[in-house]
């Protein structure tokens, strides 16, 4: 059995695939409302974390950030099961995932790369970070498995390649502005034929939505690590929007 924590924007798309793929799931959700449309479709509905894990050999959590999995962690380690595991698939960076491992049975990292649409299609990239065997199949269900090494190197990829993602679209959208300053016609179309081809084609994605005070805090994860003026521009530019629940495209375009 799998107990799937935390059905947001991404987690309520990959509690789904689990119940496509016959799975047999137990869910929860801080604001329970969430959980109902998963319940109708099969899922068990939990009303706390430690209800949700207790039967379960794989615990799964997609949360927000690193405090919201510490107060998750803090009441499902006295609840869950010796030989189950937890894949932590959110944003938080290696240090809290490593932090997990001293309080449950046993943890993979398995942050991801892609939006909703490709949660929703299982077409993510799972950056996988310690004993990915016994639950690979599991996460093929998301999407391409990529082995990353050791316990927390996952989370330490995500970390890199979102903060790459964030900073290239901001560049690509700042760009844009600077072409049509400049006269040249449709600029975003000559972006999209050099390096910064991949920040174009999201500019240009429909139905990623990654909201601005998410992107914010993956580069803060960042910025935790090293200074990055760059990245500390992102980031400042990311919180002066007027709107956090706004897609990063929305705003930047």
């Amino acid at each position: 059995m799998i107990a799937f924590l935390g059905l947001g924007r991404m987690g309520a798309p990959l509690a789904r695939r689990l119940l496509a793929a016959g799975h047999d799931l137990t869910v929860w959700n801080r604001t329970a409302e969430r959980a109902a449309p998963l319940g109708a479709a099969g899922a068990a509905v939990a009303a706390t974390p430690a209800e949700a894990v207790r039967a379960a050999d794989i615990v799964i959590t997609m949360l927000a950030d690193a405090s919201a999995l510490d107060a998750v962690a803090a009441q499902i380690a006295p609840a869950m099961r010796p030989g189950s595991c937890l894949i932590d698939m959110s944003t938080v960076g290696p240090a809290p995932v490593r932090a997990l491992a001293e309080r449950v049975p046993a943890v993979v990292d398995a942050p991801v790369m892609g939006g909703v649409d490709r949660a929703a299609d299982g077409s993510l990239t799972v950056l996988a970070g310690g004993d990915v065997d016994r639950v690979a199949d599991v996460l093929a269900v998301f999407g391409t498995v990529v082995r990353c090494g050791a316990l927390g190197a996952g989370a330490a990829r995500k970390v890199l390649l979102i903060n790459a993602a964030v900073g290239a679209v901001t560049l690509a959208a700042d760009l844009t502005r600077l072409g049509v300053r400049l006269g040249v016609p449709d600029p975003l179309d000559l972006l999209a034929d050099g390096p910064l081809a991949g920040a174009v084609a999201r500019l240009r994605a429909e139905g990623a939505d990654f909201p601005l005070r998410l992107a914010a805090k993956d580069v803060g994860l960042a910025l935790d690590v090293a200074a990055s003026p760059l990245l500390e521009a992102v980031r400042d530019r990311l919180l002066h929007a007027s709107d956090q629940e706004a897609d990063l495209r929305e705003v930047l375009t």
